[in-house]
């Protein structure tokens, strides 16, 4: 109880900006969750293969990752809020008309466009809150809009499932009501400019420039560091990232599909067990924060990844349903729930004038792993089926996430941060 009454205070202290800011995010967030589990079962339902799916992700994935860096320069440089602004309208457009147009070049089509446009929320969300608040509030706001996207996708998700099956149960065809569902969402992303309009972009404070510090013991601001330490700690983030995206990229955009061709569930059960995947993670994300505060950001991220492991080799090779449904909900909350306490970790290390192009270089890498994985899942679907070419991707993945948290662990095992500051001794060991 106290816990909650904590985070409502803590919600009503919120300036007006950043509650505006929230709410276009779960009306963006509400489309996402739409698509990210009927798109590809539309897709199916049209009468493309696997190998289409993975086409058409690999194809978004890489226009999503070729426009982080333009679009992190763009936001350092000019209004993140007009782009955001660009980025709600456009891709609400996106995928409205992805609702409707099913020849193959119309899905290639619009799977580029909506990746491009989908790039300007992942890329500039978080350097937008961080320069909207004051540093002592980052970790806990990162965490809350971490949080309230997730939220926001279940509803998506969730309802959007529940939706066409209600829809198929009135005599309308699959295909049509997945139809109907995805128009919704895409309208409901569209929607999601209006608030952007009544916000108050934050003034951007100009990066001094400063002489190189020399070595020392004390801690150095984030905004004091040289361009060189900072872009050192930006690559080091990216290969990380790169591993995990990789390993990613192989499992996380199949998930419904894993389901329903293993299992053969109904589009409901899939969006509802998709949400309640969210919905353990929103809760281990708002957790994470005092797990960071007791035994640091760094072995706080290494512990919840490492735990996800066995859940999630455990998913790709049982064949019960609940077992299969179970692992899948605590690797969903224990692998994700890192994920603000990284985003803070990297944004309290550079400048105001360096978050968009930190933010979106280590999202380009990441999404470089998904956009080069699609064809390497349908492959191993194809050629070894349903059991065994799940149970290879899963495997796959976990070597890949141990990978990524071995180095993770050995560049920042050393590391101690306060605040916003870090000891320029351990700055270029950063991920």
């Amino acid at each position: 109880m106290s816990f909650m009454q904590r985070i409502i205070g803590e919600w009503n202290n919120l300036s007006r900006n950043i509650k505006l800011f929230f709410l276009a995010n779960i009306l963006f967030q509400i489309g996402g969750g739409m698509f990210s589990v009927l798109y590809n079962l539309f897709i199916q339902g049209l009468g493309y293969g696997n190998a289409m799916n993975g086409r058409i992700i690999s194809i978004q994935s890489l226009a999503t990752a070729l426009m982080f860096i333009p679009v992190g320069l763009l936001g350092d440089r000019t209004s993140r809020k007009r782009l955001l602004i660009i980025g709600a309208l456009f891709t609400g457009l996106a995928f409205i008309g992805r609702s409707f147009l099913v020849a193959e070049f119309n899905l290639l089509t619009f799977a580029v466009l909506t990746g491009l446009f989908t790039s300007i929320f992942q890329v500039l969300a978080i350097p937008f809150l961080a320069e909207s608040v004051p540093v002592s509030q980052r970790l806990r706001v990162i965490s809350y809009y971490s949080s309230l996207v997730l939220a926001s996708q279940v509803i998506g998700s969730m309802g959007g499932g529940i939706l066409a099956d209600l829809i198929q149960s009135l005599g309308v065809s699959r295909v049509s009501s997945l139809q109907i569902v995805l128009t919704t969402g895409g309208i409901a992303t569209f929607a999601a400019f209006i608030p952007l309009l009544l916000m108050i972009e934050p003034a951007k404070v100009a990066k001094p420039v400063l002489a190189p510090p020399t070595v020392t013991n004390h801690t150095i601001p984030a905004g004091n560091r040289p361009l060189k330490s900072e872009y050192k700690v930006i690559g080091q983030f990216a290969i990380v990232q790169l591993i995990i995206g990789t390993g990613s990229g192989l499992v996380i955009p199949y998930l419904n599909l894993y389901f329903t061709n293993r299992f053969s569930v109904s589009l409901s059960a899939v969006g509802l067990l998709i949400s309640l995947g969210q919905i353990m993670t929103i809760v281990s994300m708002l957790i994470g924060p005092s797990l960071a505060g007791r035994i640091g950001s760094v072995k706080a991220i290494i512990c919840f990844q490492m735990l996800s492991l066995p859940f999630l080799l455990l998913t790709g090779f049982t064949n019960i349903l609940a077992i299969a449904s179970i692992s899948f909900l605590f690797r969903q909350a224990l692998m994700n729930a890192a994920n603000p306490i990284q985003s803070t970790v990297l944004i309290n290390r550079v400048s105001d004038s360096n978050r968009g192009i930190a933010n979106s270089m280590t999202q380009t890498a990441f999404m470089l792993g998904w956009a080069f994985m699609g064809p390497v899942q349908s492959y191993l679907i194809t050629s070894y089926g349903y059991y065994w070419g799940y149970a290879i991707t899963f495997s796959i993945t976990g070597t890949l996430y141990v990978g990524a948290s071995i180095l993770y662990y050995s560049m920042f095992r050393d590391s101690r941060t306060t605040g916003s500051t870090v000891t320029h001794t351990y700055i270029e060991y950063f991920i």
